[in-house]
């Protein structure tokens, strides 16, 4: 039977600042991003995610972004690939040293929002990142786009890898997700978005907004924390994968 994890992007409040609804969203998934603190989050949030996170049995990952708390990491910034290493490790070792204390472990690292996006088509800063999370972690999964730079400098270097599906992003025929500065980057029919995913996960391929078919792999799936009806569609898309008889577990890496 086919199966797929589902991840989500959440610990993304900050001092007196709530965003989303972390414990609620944690029913409907199977692995948690939780922000490093850069982007968004901070230790008290960090903490308060991964306890939540085991309570329940969500897989625990790291999602470091660009120091940029205003922008919310979504603003491209020109860091060499030193730099991109030493934004991974000291970000990394906060998820990591906060789920050791609580009894748990780190699952998967999933670079955030523009870092994201650049290493998805930059072999030198996919490197980079790459090899700051080997070096803190040869088994931790590294999560990223499909079919991108950043997948295949992982295993290139020898981690696990999965290669990671948006529900309610649309497609270049590149492969690359549309920015969104750009209009149509956001799929806002949550049919629309279903019915996106379940012929990803099941034929491998996506329409771009060229319309264009792209072959895709989808080892597991995101879905946003931040949006208005983020519980809503997370509910929504387990249901539907579940009627359409995809098992919802933990990543496969490869």
């Amino acid at each position: 039977m086919t199966s797929v994890d589902i991840n989500c992007d959440l610990g993304e409040s900050f001092g007196a600042y709530t965003m989303g609804r972390d414990e609620e969203i944690l029913d409907f998934v199977t692995s948690a991003n939780i922000a490093c603190g850069f982007h968004a989050g901070d230790p008290s949030t960090i903490r308060k995610t991964v306890l939540l996170a085991l309570e329940k049995n969500v897989a625990i990952g790291a999602h470091p972004g660009l120091p940029d708390l205003i922008g919310f990491g979504r603003r491209k910034m020109d860091i060499s690939p030193r730099e991109a290493f030493d934004l991974m490790v000291y970000q990394i070792g906060a998820v990591q040293a906060f789920a050791h204390a609580e009894g748990g472990r780190l699952q998967h690292v999933k670079p955030h929002g523009a870092l994201y996006n650049m290493a998805a088509t930059s072999k030198e800063l996919s490197e980079a990142i790459a090899e700051a999370i080997y070096r803190v972690d040869p088994e931790l999964i590294l999560l990223g786009l499909s079919g991108s730079e950043l997948v295949r400098a992982g295993e290139k270097i020898g981690l696990k890898t999965a290669n990671e599906v948006f529900a309610d992003r649309t497609y270049q025929e590149d492969g690359t997700l549309t920015s969104r500065n750009l209009k149509h980057a956001l799929i806002k029919d949550d049919q629309v978005a279903v019915a996106q995913v379940i012929r990803m996960v099941r034929e491998g391929r996506v329409t771009s907004l060229q319309g264009k078919d792209v072959e895709i792999k989808a080892d597991s799936i995101c879905i946003h924390g931040d949006g208005v009806h983020a519980l809503e569609f997370a509910k929504r898309i387990k249901n539907d994968l579940q009627k359409a008889e995809i098992t919802i577990k933990r990543m496969k890496s490869e």
